[in-house]
């Protein structure tokens, strides 16, 4: 049929149809401020945005892995920005040093949220009305589907032709209920037929899949409120007890009470560490590290344990992580008197693979004057060129212990937290090193020297003497996670792994059997419909022709005797 005149239109041909006038405009209704809103509700909780706002997430979880964070490694937060300290604020600016809880993760995490409930809702009631239906209807044409069989099973001219089919249709209701199917009978017109329909595990897999990702975000956010992660540094003979005031850091969710922790402490023996040999190649790697300790929950006895890189120690619902080491030499001060007004092991923060570290010393009281220390140690000590010391070796082989001495206000009395790892002297009067022209304090273990000024005297004690096996103690550098939502996070990664095995494995699929009487004969008809991707459709079909023509030749043959015994 040609098509009308451009000119012509009419009901049937409006004038911006595609054969209208070229100057016909299309005209699109209006959206108005509702419209738009559901619009972009339907984009938002489309399975589409969802797929895309998941791998989101993920991609924005990776710098997270990258960057130190601070609520799990705050040292490690001020070791990057003293490397980095012009590319720290851009970052800082992104909080991809507090990623997990920057605006911008915030906004994806809580739009995919949004996206799986409003996309899991409507495909659970739906999923649960289809449940509930019926089969459909056997098609008329049952011929023209691609999986499709035929028989023609011939009838004795005496044989109740309706009752026969009747016969094969209950047969194949029998065999696909014992497949798993659900069947329902569609009898009428002169066919009898009954009609299947099985594989609703799959979309019930999908819907597990989603939910039990809801169930991953809930409990993360949920779970993040009542987790807590903290730091401490524990030196060679000291404990540490699960107190607010003993962490060095403390990063508690909305809801930690840090007045009720776990009881519990650890006190660090000794950290064993081995270094591949000088003569090497890889001379100064460390090998393996083993922190070993002594752990008590309240109550309880004491027991050995050990922490190792990657292999936590669990105690009560804590999880304890080894995170760094180094060494922690033991220093007293005492003043002109001879009175001891310090004695501690103090960490020193190691600054490269060889362990040259750096410390600090503030000693507010007892002297004539404040005063603090920045001190270097070198576990392998060799002399530059320049008179500068390295450290070429990261164990103790000879170790040496270097002081620059300061003098004036600290600043530990102004109520502001200051670091005990730096000392800000900016406003401090400098006595040794630099530009002073005095050469720095150098100290090898059970060795003393003068402090400035007559200041007093400060020594380097050797250790061996309390019963330690190498004159420098070490410290282990621990973190100390509560997840309250680990166990839950782990029950619905299981049930998305298991929902989503059902999602690809499990085949929708319906199957149909017909049988119509035909004169002295009976035609019955298989055939089957995916819903989805099934290639063992085909093979099901006929693995249901063949159970059906055997029962139905038997059903036949008992039908038969018992007429011809009626008859008798």
């Amino acid at each position: 049929m040609p098509p009308l005149p451009a000119s012509v239109e009419g009901p049937l041909r409006p004038g911006d149809h595609v054969d209208g006038p070229a100057t016909a405009k299309v005209t699109q209704p209006a959206l108005g401020p509702v419209g738009w809103l559901r619009w972009g509700w339907r984009q938002l909780t489309s399975m589409r945005t969802a797929l895309v706002l998941l791998l989101l997430l993920a991609i924005a979880a990776v710098p997270g892995s990258i960057f130190p964070q601070r609520s799990a490694d705050p040292n490690g937060v001020t070791q990057w920005q003293r490397d980095n300290p012009e590319l720290f604020p851009v970052l800082d600016a992104f909080g991809l040093f507090d990623l997990y809880i920057s605006p911008w993760f915030s906004a994806i995490y809580i739009l995919l949220f949004v996206s799986l409930i409003g996309c899991v809702i409507p495909r659970t009631k739906h999923h649960l009305t289809a449940l509930r239906a019926r089969p459909p209807r056997t098609p008329a044409r049952l011929a023209r589907l691609t999986d499709h069989e035929e028989i023609v099973v011939p009838l004795d001219a005496a044989a109740d032709a309706e009752g026969a089919a009747q016969t094969a249709v209950a047969l194949a209701e029998h065999e696909l209920k014992r497949g798993g199917y659900r069947v329902a009978r569609y009898d009428g017109r002169g066919s009898f037929s009954v009609s299947a329909e099985r594989g609703y595990l799959r979309e019930t897999g999908n819907l597990l899949f989603h939910l039990a990702l809801l169930g991953v975000l809930v409990s993360v956010g949920i779970g993040g409120a009542f987790t807590y992660t903290g730091q401490k540094v524990v030196v060679e003979g000291t404990t540490f007890v699960n107190a607010l005031t003993d962490y060095s850091s403390f990063n508690p969710g909305r809801f930690v009470d840090g007045e009720n922790l776990d009881p519990y402490s650890l006190t660090l023996d000794r950290f064993d560490v081995t270094y591949q040999p000088a003569d090497s190649a890889a001379a100064g790697q460390a090998g393996d590290f083993v922190a070993h300790l002594t752990t008590q929950y309240a109550g309880e006895q004491p027991q050995d344990a050990e922490v190792r890189v990657n292999h936590p120690l669990g105690i009560g619902p804590d999880k304890v992580y080894l995170m760094g080491n180094g060494y922690a030499p033991t220093i007293t001060i005492a003043n002109a008197d001879g009175t001891v007004v310090f004695r501690d092991s103090v960490p020193f923060l190691p600054q490269d693979s060889r362990l040259t570290s750096i410390g600090v010393v503030k000693v507010p009281d007892g002297l004539s004057e404040q005063v603090g220390l920045v001190g270097f140690f070198y576990p392998t000590a060799q002399e530059l060129d320049t008179g500068a010391f390295t450290s070429i070796y990261p164990d103790l082989i000879y170790p040496v212990l270097t002081f620059n001495v300061f003098t004036g206000d600290l600043g530990v009395d102004d109520g502001i937290p200051r670091s005990v790892y730096a000392l800000d002297t900016t406003d401090l009067a400098q006595l040794t090193g630099g530009d002073t022209g005095v050469d720095s304090i150098q100290l090898m273990p059970g060795e003393s020297a003068e402090l400035p000024n007559g200041l007093g005297t400060i020594t380097f004690d050797d250790v061996t003497a309390d019963g330690y096996d190498q004159p420098v103690k070490r410290f282990a550098s621990l973190s100390i996670h509560h997840d309250a939502a680990g166990p839950w996070v782990l029950v619905f990664a299981v049930l998305a792994l298991a929902g989503l095995l059902l999602a690809l494995f499990v085949p929708r699929r319906r199957l149909w059997v017909k049988a119509v009487p035909d004169g002295a004969a009976l035609r019955v008809e298989y055939a089957g419909l995916a819903r989805g991707e099934d290639p063992a459709l085909g093979v099901a079909v006929d693995q249901l022709a063949r159970r059906h023509r055997s029962a139905l030749a038997e059903g036949l043959r008992d039908d038969a005797g018992a007429v011809a015994s009626t008859r008798a």
